[in-house]
C-alpha cells in the first residue's frame, strides 16, 4: 500500500484522517455519502432553477452546498459537491442529468472511434473544480474535504447504456463481445477519473473516495478481470499524492476484498453486509459504514440504537468510518441526521 503523506497542521487532529490512516480515534468519525444537499432545505433553495451539473460548474455554489451539511450536522468530513458524470461533461461529451432519470448521454459509446472520440481530462477543463476546492479547503480549516471520482465501471455503464440502468445489459455485451472496445473505454475513464482526483487532491483536498455505485453487478471473476485493473489504476494515481482512498460500491458483499486489494486504504460497505464480515474480508484496511439509510426514519432510540451495532462492530477493524450504507435519501429529517451525528461523536470508545 502507498504510504500516506503527513496531512496538513490544521488537519493533524482530524479524526477522519486519523480513522482512514488506521491510527487511534478521539471519538469515531462520521460523514455522510451525498450529506451535500439531498435532504437540506438551505441546498433545494440554493439549487432552486439550477441543473445539476450547471450547479457543479459553478464554483460558489459548490462551496455553499459542500458546506451546508457541514454548518448543519458537525460532522467531521466534507464530500466535494461533483457527480459521477461530471468529467466527462467537462471533456465535451454531450450528456445531461434529467430530473428523475439520472445522466443521459445523447450518443452511447458503441465503437472503438466513439471512445476515441472523448477527450483527456487537463486541469484547464476544470478551473471551475480548481477554484471551489481551494476555496472550500480555507473554509473548512480543521475539516478535511474528502475528494470526489466516479469508477470505470459505474461511469461506463453510463456511456455505454446511454442512461441508468438495472440490467447493464449492454454494458456487459461490450465487455464480453468487444473486449478490443471495453479495454479502450474502461482506460480512457481511468484517466478521466485519475485527473479528476489529481486535480482535487493537487488544490487541497485530504482524501479521495471512487464511487463504483453498480459493481455490484459484477461476478468476482468479470470484476478481477475486466474492471479492477482500471480502478487499480485511479487508486494506484491518487496514492502517488499520499492520500487515503476510500473504495465504495453497492451490493459488493462478494467483491470487498478484491475493492481492498484494487488500492483502497478504506473500504466501504454497504448496508446489507454486516461490518462483522465485512472486516475479515478486507484485511489490514479501514472499513466505512454502514447504517441502512432508512434507519433515520425509525423512532430515534431504535436508530442509535442500530448505530451503536455499528460502531460495535467497527472496532475490529484496522480503522472505521460511521457512514451510511448508501447515500441519504431526499426525504430524510436533516434534524435526525444530527442526532446521528451527535450520538456516533459522543459514543464512548
Amino acid at each position: 500500500m502507498t504510504s500516506l503523506r503527513d496531512p496538513a497542521p490544521e488537519l493533524a487532529g482530524s479524526a477522519f484522517l486519523k480513522a482512514a490512516r488506521g491510527e487511534p480515534v478521539p471519538h469515531t468519525p462520521v460523514w455522510f455519502m451525498r450529506q451535500a444537499g439531498r435532504s437540506l432545505p438551505e441546498y433545494l433553495e440554493v439549487r432552486r432553477g439550477v441543473g445539476m451539473l450547471e450547479s457543479c460548474m459553478k464554483p460558489e455554489l459548490v462551496v455553499e452546498i459542500t458546506l451546508q451539511p457541514v454548518r448543519r450536522y458537525g460532522v467531521d468530513a466534507a464530500i466535494f459537491f461533483s457527480d459521477i458524470v461530471l468529467p466527462l461533461k467537462a471533456v465535451g461529451v454531450d450528456l445531461d442529468i434529467k430530473p428523475g432519470v439520472g445522466p443521459v448521454v445523447a450518443r452511447p459509446v458503441e465503437t472503438l472511434a466513439d471512445v476515441e472520440a472523448i477527450p483527456d481530462l487537463t486541469p484547464d477543463a476544470v478551473p471551475f473544480i480548481t477554484e471551489a476546492v481551494r476555496e472550500l479547503v480555507g473554509e473548512l480549516g480543521s475539516t478535511p474535504l474528502i475528494g470526489f471520482a466516479g469508477a470505470p465501471f459505474t461511469v461506463a455503464s453510463y456511456l455505454v447504456e446511454g442512461g441508468p440502468s438495472k440490467e447493464h445489459a449492454r454494458t456487459k455485451a461490450m465487455m464480453f463481445g468487444a473486449p478490443d472496445v471495453w479495454d479502450a473505454l474502461m482506460r480512457k475513464i481511468a484517466g478521466i477519473s485519475a485527473a479528476y482526483l489529481e486535480v482535487q487532491v493537487a488544490a487541497g483536498a485530504s482524501a479521495v473516495q471512487l464511487f463504483d455505485s453498480w459493481a455490484g453487478a459484477l461476478t468476482p471473476q468479470d470484476y478481477r478481470t475486466q474492471v479492477m485493473p482500471h480502478s487499480a489504476h485511479v487508486l494506484e494515481r491518487a496514492g502517488a499524492l499520499g492520500v487515503p482512498r476510500i473504495h465504495f460500491g453497492v451490493g459488493t458483499a462478494n467483491l470487498l476484498g478484491l475493492m481492498g486489494e484494487a488500492g483502497a486504504d478504506v473500504v466501504g460497505v454497504d448496508w446489507r453486509t454486516p461490518l462483522d464480515q465485512a472486516i475479515p474480508q478486507v484485511g489490514d484496511r479501514g472499513v466505512q459504514g454502514n447504517l441502512d439509510p432508512t434507519l433515520v426514519f425509525a423512532p430515534t432510540d431504535v436508530m442509535t440504537a442500530r448505530a451503536a451495532e455499528v460502531i460495535e462492530a467497527g472496532r475490529a477493524a484496522k480503522g472505521h468510518v460511521f457512514n451510511l450504507g448508501h447515500g441519504v435519501i431526499p426525504t430524510t429529517d436533516p434534524d435526525q441526521l444530527k442526532r446521528l451525528t451527535e450520538f456516533v461523536q459522543s459514543y464512548e470508545r
